[in-house]
């Protein structure tokens, strides 16, 4: 009775599943020739096939459908590589990608450096290791030779920085920090600072540069002293803002080189309740529109620079073997009240003016009692002084120019 118990049990217990290793085993060929014949591709005898079905049937063997779905799957995710989702400019770029990705049925992931070139590459492996549709990166230390091997793999596009033979999408730096710095010296500024990040990036290089084209172009020298750069993280921004403008010789307009270091500028006017300078920002931040007054800034607006980044991912998905392309997205001077203070208001009192004191608009300059004498060049129209600082030293352009009414991504 016992005996018959056992072997009643052990004819009830179910036999382990059959893997491809055991019709391959069982058939005396490779687990490849298996797939071959369950998937019904060519290139298989008639008498291996034979045998191979064979074993499947006295095996019991059934495919696993789900896992053959996963690996014929085609790539759905777009990876990004970005500095820090902290960064204003950054967490709205990835979320018009997203949204971007979601309407054409893919999904995004992605990942930040920190400015750090050893976390780059540990993320840069962190995301290339899933089944990417495409790759979005802001390039820290990433070389041209890496990206161009992933780029054998999926798409590549790099935004805000290039690399040699990689697809980009950029904006104009130095002619944006050229059109704003002009601005502020049309309203009577003799001295405008500086405010950059201490960061290796040509962005931040250009800025530079073209906010010294622009004095040059004024007739205005200039003054390293009213160059100051700081930290990416701690709010040296700041401590930094707020040493500049306690100087005796304070500067009357500051052009901030990232929206962080404005936010940082106006933390530090407000903390210390320090006369409100002419300020323009690179790059717009949230509630800049409702202080007092509102955030003049430079907009290189990260929604364009996402579709186009996004559009040039897809199209090179469509046509692997064209480019690299580089687009130059178009970037606008949008006023106010902060950059049209003009040079009385910020020297003589200690409030600022709102818009539309002093100064007669953007293209003229307001009397002025500060020290120095304004140079003849100053009273030229706006437009004119733009041109003439982008004629003096504006790199070459490389790349493909888009203008404003242009559709973004365009030829």
């Amino acid at each position: 009775m016992t005996r018959e118990r056992e072997t009643r049990g052990e004819a009830a217990m179910p036999r382990p599943r059959a893997r491809l290793i055991d019709v391959a085993t069982a058939a005396g060929v490779s687990p490849k020739t298996v797939s071959r014949v369950i998937n019904r591709e060519s290139g298989v005898l008639p008498g291996t096939r034979d045998r191979v079905q064979r074993a499947v049937d006295a095996l019991g063997f059934v495919p696993d459908r789900s896992a053959r779905e996963l690996k014929r799957r085609d790539a759905d995710t777009i990876g990004i590589l970005i500095d820090a989702i902290s960064d204003p400019f950054f967490a709205a770029f990835v979320s018009v990608v997203e949204e971007l990705a979601v309407e054409a049925g893919l999904s995004v992931i992605f990942a930040s450096t920190g400015y750090d070139a050893a976390r780059e590459q540990a993320q840069l492996d962190r995301l290339t290791g899933h089944r990417l549709a495409g790759l979005i990166v802001a390039p820290v230390a990433i070389a041209a030779s890496t990206l161009a091997g992933l780029r054998t793999r999926f798409p590549v596009v790099c935004i805000d920085r290039v690399r040699s033979g990689i697809d980009a999408v950029v904006i104009d730096d130095f002619g944006a920090a050229a059109e704003a710095t002009t601005a502020l010296v049309a309203h009577g500024h003799l001295r405008v600072a500086f405010l950059g990040e201490d960061v290796p990036y040509p962005t931040v290089n250009d800025r530079l540069a073209g906010y010294r084209s622009a004095l040059a172009a004024a007739g205005l020298p200039f003054d390293p002293s009213l160059v100051v750069s700081h930290e990416r993280f701690g709010r040296g921004e700041a401590t930094e803002a707020s040493r500049l403008l306690e100087r005796d010789d304070a500067p009357t307009a500051l052009l901030c080189a990232t929206s962080l270091a404005a936010i940082g500028a106006v933390r530090a006017i407000r903390a210390k309740g320090l006369r409100m300078p002419a300020l323009i920002s690179f790059g717009d931040f949230t509630l800049g529109e409702v202080l007092d007054p509102g955030i003049t800034y430079v907009d290189h607006d990260p929604r364009l620079l996402a579709t186009a980044a996004f559009r040039l991912l897809r199209e090179r998905a469509a046509h692997p073997d064209e480019g690299p392309a580089r687009i130059t997205v178009p970037t606008r001077l949008v006023p106010r009240g902060s950059g049209e203070i003009a040079a009385l208001a910020a020297s003589g009192s200690a409030r600022a003016m709102p818009a539309g004191g002093p100064s007669t608009g953007s293209g003229t300059i307001a009397e002025s009692s500060g020290p120095g004498v304004v140079p003849a060049a100053l009273h030229a129209p706006v437009p004119a002084l733009v041109a003439a600082a982008l004629s003096l030293s504006h790199p070459e352009p490389v790349g493909l120019a888009v203008p404003a009414s242009a559709p973004i991504g365009a030829p």
